[in-house]
Protein backbone atom coordinates (compact mmCIF):
# COMPACT_ATOMS: atom_id res chain seq x y z
CA UNK A 1 0.00 0.00 0.00
CA UNK A 2 0.96 3.47 -0.64
CA UNK A 3 0.09 6.50 0.79
CA UNK A 4 -0.87 9.58 -1.45
CA UNK A 5 2.07 12.43 -1.16
CA UNK A 6 1.95 15.86 -0.44
CA UNK A 7 -1.33 15.70 1.64
CA UNK A 8 -1.78 18.26 3.92
CA UNK A 9 -2.72 19.27 7.51
CA UNK A 10 -6.86 20.03 6.01
CA UNK A 11 -6.72 16.71 4.70
CA UNK A 12 -6.82 15.49 8.31
CA UNK A 13 -7.66 18.29 10.72
CA UNK A 14 -10.91 18.76 12.88
CA UNK A 15 -12.85 21.79 12.51
CA UNK A 16 -15.37 21.28 15.30
CA UNK A 17 -13.21 22.41 17.46
CA UNK A 18 -14.24 23.72 21.15
CA UNK A 19 -12.54 26.61 22.58
CA UNK A 20 -12.36 28.74 25.86
CA UNK A 21 -11.83 31.97 26.47
CA UNK A 22 -9.19 33.55 28.97
CA UNK A 23 -11.92 34.46 31.63
CA UNK A 24 -13.63 30.99 31.37
CA UNK A 25 -12.59 28.85 34.57
CA UNK A 26 -10.26 25.95 34.75
CA UNK A 27 -13.68 23.93 35.96
CA UNK A 28 -15.25 24.65 32.84
CA UNK A 29 -11.98 23.34 30.53
CA UNK A 30 -11.97 20.17 32.52
CA UNK A 31 -16.40 19.47 32.33
CA UNK A 32 -15.51 20.66 28.69
CA UNK A 33 -12.66 18.27 28.34
CA UNK A 34 -14.35 15.15 30.05
CA UNK A 35 -17.91 15.61 27.63
CA UNK A 36 -16.26 15.77 24.59
CA UNK A 37 -13.37 13.24 25.40
CA UNK A 38 -10.63 15.27 24.34
CA UNK A 39 -7.42 16.31 25.70
CA UNK A 40 -6.66 19.67 24.36
CA UNK A 41 -8.89 23.36 24.13
CA UNK A 42 -6.98 26.67 21.97
CA UNK A 43 -8.21 29.52 24.20
CA UNK A 44 -9.60 32.30 21.66
CA UNK A 45 -10.09 36.14 21.75
CA UNK A 46 -13.20 37.82 20.65
CA UNK A 47 -11.82 37.42 17.09
CA UNK A 48 -11.09 33.44 16.68
CA UNK A 49 -7.21 34.26 17.52
CA UNK A 50 -5.54 31.66 19.02
CA UNK A 51 -3.62 33.80 22.35
CA UNK A 52 -3.83 30.04 24.92
CA UNK A 53 -4.25 26.73 24.48
CA UNK A 54 -5.16 24.12 27.65
CA UNK A 55 -4.32 20.36 27.97
CA UNK A 56 -5.47 18.01 30.42
CA UNK A 57 -2.42 17.52 31.57
CA UNK A 58 -2.71 21.43 32.81
CA UNK A 59 -5.59 20.71 34.52
CA UNK A 60 -4.45 17.53 36.10
CA UNK A 61 -1.24 19.89 37.44
CA UNK A 62 -4.40 22.16 39.03
CA UNK A 63 -7.02 19.65 39.93
CA UNK A 64 -6.86 20.24 44.12
CA UNK A 65 -7.68 24.38 42.53
CA UNK A 66 -10.90 22.93 41.24
CA UNK A 67 -13.02 22.90 44.05
CA UNK A 68 -11.65 26.62 45.21
CA UNK A 69 -12.49 29.85 44.14
CA UNK A 70 -13.37 29.88 40.15
CA UNK A 71 -9.73 30.68 38.86
CA UNK A 72 -9.94 32.01 34.89
CA UNK A 73 -8.26 29.34 32.47
CA UNK A 74 -5.96 32.20 31.85
CA UNK A 75 -3.44 31.52 34.56
CA UNK A 76 -2.79 28.23 33.33
CA UNK A 77 -2.77 28.11 29.87
CA UNK A 78 0.31 28.05 27.72
CA UNK A 79 0.63 31.32 26.12
CA UNK A 80 3.27 30.67 23.39
CA UNK A 81 1.09 27.70 20.91
CA UNK A 82 2.60 26.74 18.07
CA UNK A 83 0.00 26.74 15.24
CA UNK A 84 0.02 25.71 11.24
CA UNK A 85 -2.02 26.78 8.26
CA UNK A 86 -4.51 24.43 6.71
CA UNK A 87 -1.93 24.05 3.77
CA UNK A 88 1.02 23.08 6.10
CA UNK A 89 2.33 20.05 4.59
CA UNK A 90 0.86 16.97 7.14
CA UNK A 91 4.32 15.43 7.56
CA UNK A 92 5.39 18.91 8.24
CA UNK A 93 3.04 18.67 10.99
CA UNK A 94 3.87 15.61 12.13
CA UNK A 95 7.68 16.61 12.67
CA UNK A 96 6.37 19.70 15.17
CA UNK A 97 4.65 16.97 17.28
CA UNK A 98 7.95 15.45 17.53
CA UNK A 99 10.24 18.24 17.77
CA UNK A 100 8.53 20.26 20.11
CA UNK A 101 6.81 17.57 22.52
CA UNK A 102 3.44 18.54 22.39
CA UNK A 103 -0.08 16.89 21.25
CA UNK A 104 -2.08 19.65 18.93
CA UNK A 105 -1.83 22.41 17.03
CA UNK A 106 -4.43 24.45 16.60
CA UNK A 107 -4.85 25.62 12.44
CA UNK A 108 -5.28 28.78 11.41
CA UNK A 109 -6.50 31.04 8.56
CA UNK A 110 -5.14 33.61 6.69
CA UNK A 111 -6.08 36.47 9.40
CA UNK A 112 -4.71 34.22 12.25
CA UNK A 113 -8.15 32.94 13.44
CA UNK A 114 -8.68 29.31 14.80
CA UNK A 115 -10.25 27.16 11.53
CA UNK A 116 -9.40 23.70 13.18
CA UNK A 117 -6.95 21.54 14.76
CA UNK A 118 -4.55 18.06 14.04
CA UNK A 119 -3.39 16.34 17.14
CA UNK A 120 -1.36 13.17 17.63
CA UNK A 121 -4.29 10.94 17.91
CA UNK A 122 -5.07 12.16 13.95
CA UNK A 123 -1.68 10.89 13.26
CA UNK A 124 -2.01 7.74 15.25
CA UNK A 125 -4.69 7.05 13.55
CA UNK A 126 -3.00 7.68 10.24
CA UNK A 127 -0.40 5.42 11.17
CA UNK A 128 -2.78 2.40 12.35
CA UNK A 129 -5.00 2.99 8.76
CA UNK A 130 -1.23 2.48 6.65
CA UNK A 131 -0.35 -0.25 8.54
CA UNK A 132 -3.17 -2.26 7.83
CA UNK A 133 -3.29 -1.54 4.36
CA UNK A 134 -6.11 0.92 4.53
CA UNK A 135 -6.02 3.80 1.63
CA UNK A 136 -5.29 6.94 3.67
CA UNK A 137 -6.60 9.92 1.73
CA UNK A 138 -8.94 11.22 4.51
CA UNK A 139 -8.71 10.59 8.66
CA UNK A 140 -9.87 12.85 11.63
CA UNK A 141 -9.51 11.24 15.05
CA UNK A 142 -10.88 12.20 18.42
CA UNK A 143 -9.33 15.10 20.07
Amino acid sequence: MKLKKNRRVEDYMSTAVITLKEADTISAANLEMKLAEIRHIPVVDAKGHVVGIVSDRDLLRHVSRLDAKPIPIESIMTRRVRTVRATTPAADAAQMLLDHKIGCLPVVGDEEQLIGIITETDFLSIAQQALRGVDVTHSAGDR
